[in-house]
């Protein structure tokens, strides 16, 4: 048995799936009809694109490879395929069923097989690369490259990139989310007499200026980066994943701004604060590579608190909320809602775990060199 990422990502990967096939969550109601009816339709249904076929073979291929890697790692070897097939079917059933209460989702028996042979196919890609000795391979590298409990971040620094795939008004700037959690709470409480208990803004939001954007920007790529530092002990992995996490974080970028605005605008976010900024954030990622990993923990708090201050004291422009409407009305609407989300709560996910981790006092955060073998908190 060996500790395993693969669980906490399984969990997250289930809950995400549970928000695409769910959102917007509105609108629920009783139809008239049983919520099995899909059950017995037509195979394909009149309304089966290819785009449909690969986007739900797709979506649930992650959740079996996961579900079943996590089995695997952790004494299942046998059960590890059969047990993940099963569970990616009752979800996706699950899913089916509850859409029959929302009038702006459609079940589907096709997407029920679809979504199960998805799994099927993950589960079983998980099991031949455990039989090729690629994840014994991994459990190495993992071993050499980060600490042993290392699975918060691992979970945390796989959905980075997730999170940067809806646009944001800022680059990297995830967790600008108050202003608009303002305006609900607002619409909420609207004619009741708990309008006024919601503190009053002092001062009226104000555009970011360029200098404030770079070190949004800076910030936003030294957050992942110092999070890596955390668990990756040796300074020359740590440059490693440092310019790794840069040159990812700057292509999802250009890669969301593509599917939003189209190719042609890939690289428009890439202005000059944008562009200093990222430099600047890889400049000080590799200064600060031999921090020790409380230190960097420390750090990595004090940075990203101080990202979130920035960005929530300027509002989303109105072009940037008019640009969205592509996004928001295009084919990726299901994904719309579950990228926003998680760009939104990425970073106080990080400042939760990241707080956990500053108040442990046990060998894995030793206050050493990052060369140095850890040892024990006073």
């Amino acid at each position: 048995m060996h500790k395993t990422s693969a669980w906490p990502l399984a969990l997250i990967y289930a809950a995400l799936v549970v928000f695409a096939s769910l959102f917007p969550f509105d609108g629920w109601r009783e139809q008239g009809i049983s919520p099995w009816v899909f059950l017995t339709a037509r195979i394909p249904p009149p309304y089966w694109t290819w785009f449909d076929v690969n986007i739900n073979i797709a979506g649930y291929a992650p959740f079996g490879f996961l579900l079943a890697l996590a089995l695997l790692r952790t004494g299942w070897p046998r059960s590890a395929v059969p047990v993940a097939a099963l569970a990616g079917a009752l979800l996706s059933m699950l899913m089916e069923f509850l859409q029959i209460y929302l009038p702006r989702r459609v079940p589907s028996n096709m997407d029920l097989v679809l979504n199960a042979l998805g799994t099927l196919g993950g589960a079983l890609l998980a099991a031949l690369l455990e039989r090729l000795g690629a994840l014994a391979r991994w459990s190495r590298l993992r071993a050499r490259w980060f600490v042993a409990d290392a699975s918060g971040a691992l979970a945390l620094l796989a959905l980075w990139p997730v999170a940067l795939l809806f646009p944001a008004a800022v680059p990297f700037g995830l967790g600008q989310m108050w202003e608009r959690l303002e305006i609900a709470l607002e619409d909420l409480l609207a004619d009741t007499p708990f309008l006024d208990w919601l503190p009053l803004r002092e001062t009226p939001l104000e555009a970011l200026s360029p200098s404030a954007e770079l070190l949004a920007v800076m910030l936003g790529l030294l957050v992942p980066c110092l999070l890596g530092y955390c668990v990756i002990r040796h300074i020359g992995r740590r440059v490693a994943f440092s310019l790794a996490t840069v040159v990812a974080g700057v292509s999802v970028t250009a890669l969301s701004s593509a599917l939003s605005y189209g190719p042609a605008h890939a690289w428009e976010w890439l202005g000059t604060p944008a562009r200093v900024g990222v430099w600047a954030g890889m400049a000080v990622a590799l200064m600060l590579s031999g921090l020790p990993r409380r230190a960097s923990a420390a750090v990595l708090l004090l940075l990203l608190m101080l990202q979130l201050n920035i960005l929530n004291q300027a509002p989303t422009s109105a072009y940037f909320a008019d640009t969205l409407q592509a996004w928001e009305q295009g084919r990726f609407i299901r994904f719309y809602g579950l990228g926003q989300w998680l760009g939104w709560l990425w970073p106080y996910a990080t400042l939760v775990y990241v707080v956990q981790r500053v108040a442990r006092r046990d060998r894995d955060l030793g206050y050493g060199s990052a060369d140095a073998p850890a040892r024990s908190g006073s």
